[in-house]
């Protein structure tokens, strides 16, 4: 399971945002794929406000303030609802 963590250099927030996400590889296979939003306009006029944001498979589970056991929780939403459609 790939989540995308969109970030910027010097943000003492998104370290932290990283963090928790490597807690979360205790409880479930992941991979974090850090952005940088400065490598893209696109992705900067998107996300400049909202940084950390933590995404997968499009779905936004969260930003700013990251913690491990609401991305998890929202994370096992998504396999549910996979599961069921």
């Amino acid at each position: 399971m790939l989540l995308k963590m969109y970030s910027r250099n010097s943000c003492p927030l998104c370290a932290e945002a990283l963090e928790e996400l490597e807690k979360l590889k205790n409880d479930m296979e992941i991979e974090i794929e850090v952005i940088d939003i400065y490598s893209d306009d696109a992705l900067l006029e998107k996300y400049q406000l909202m940084i950390p944001v933590v995404e997968y498979e499009g779905l936004v589970l969260g930003y700013g303030k990251i913690k491990k056991d609401f991305i998890r929780k929202r994370l096992l939403d998504k396999k549910r609802e996979t599961i069921v459609e």
